[in-house]
């Protein structure tokens, strides 16, 4: 198949080309349209939608990994030209091409905040700048899109070169290793290497996905991340206390913008969030790295810190 990858040289970006590539497919790097503001006007961005659409005629399928990744930015304009209005134009570009390419654009769980448990629903809350950019550029990608739309949400994404993996690696080697109570819960993290391969099995199946896709749950909880990534086993907060420290962290970070995601990090690292069933494990789809590339990337990451 003939794929374009959209955002083919970042973090994401760039695993899918090469997951595309090992396949098989005939796989373009096109470059995003660098976009800043804090608005999306259709009648704006024409010129834009008439250069991808060009550029995107005779794809089979056209995936958006472009964005800003950065949950802790504080840049608006950034954040909504980059993770909302290009899924718009690259949206509206794929509705005017016949026939259409199936379109995959690469969201986050992020968009569900606080909800007990991820799911394939439309439903968000967004806690941060960077999560509200995401949820409306699914919001807006689906209204240009009607049909052939793949919304792919994946959880935190791993790899040694990760900045978030090097910094929960660095916690779960510290005296600040913890989760909350004495269970372990599921936590949505995913490998690199497995987020690329359901990307490239979401534009490359031939059934047709759902509109939103989330990523399957890689058996990892709150308890085997910290072992995974710090070797040793972390100490345990008591459940009371942990809810009342997240509590006021949540509380500060509604108060001071840029403390939001911080505050949302160690809820995670403490609670983790449930996951429901997702479209990939009933299309069939099998991640290709299972717990042992866990100890594996903890093992990396370590070797590269000293």
């Amino acid at each position: 198949m003939r794929i374009a990858v959209v955002g083919a040289s970042g973090f994401v970006g760039s695993a899918v080309l090469k997951a595309l590539g090992a396949q098989g497919h005939d796989v373009v790097a096109v470059p995003a349209p660098r976009l800043k503001t804090t608005q999306y006007a259709p009648q704006d961005h024409e010129a834009v939608v008439d250069e991808l659409s060009a550029g995107l005629n005779g794809h089979a399928a056209v995936i958006n990994c472009a964005g800003v990744p950065d949950a802790s930015s504080q840049d608006a304009a950034l954040l909504f030209g980059a993770n909302a209005v290009v899924p718009a134009v690259l949206a509206r570009a794929v509705s005017r091409l016949r026939p259409a390419p199936r379109l995959v654009h690469v969201s986050s769980a992020v968009v569900q905040g606080r909800m007990p448990v991820l799911d394939e629903s439309m439903q968000t809350d967004a806690f941060s700048a960077y999560a509200a950019s995401k949820a409306e550029g699914e919001r807006l990608a689906l209204a240009e899109l009607h049909e052939g739309l793949v919304i792919y949400r994946p959880p935190s994404v791993h790899a040694a070169d990760r900045r978030v993996t090097r910094t929960i690696s660095r916690i779960a080697r510290s005296p600040l290793r913890s989760v909350a109570g004495p269970v372990g819960r599921p936590s949505p993290q995913a490998l690199l290497d497995n987020v690329a391969a359901a990307i490239a099995f979401l534009a490359t199946c031939p059934g047709t996905p759902p509109a939103v896709v989330i990523h399957p749950w890689e058996g990892v909880t709150t308890m085997s991340l910290m072992e995974s990534l710090g070797g040793s086993r972390p100490y345990m907060v008591p459940e009371k206390l942990a809810r009342v420290a997240v509590r006021l962290l949540s509380l500060a970070g509604a108060l001071v913008p840029r403390l939001a995601p911080d505050a949302r990090r160690v809820e995670m690292l403490w609670f983790g969030q449930g996951q429901a069933p997702s479209w990939l494990t009933e299309g069939g789809w099998v991640p290709p790295h299972g717990s042992q590339a866990w100890v594996d990337l903890g093992h990396e990451v370590s070797a590269t810190s000293h």
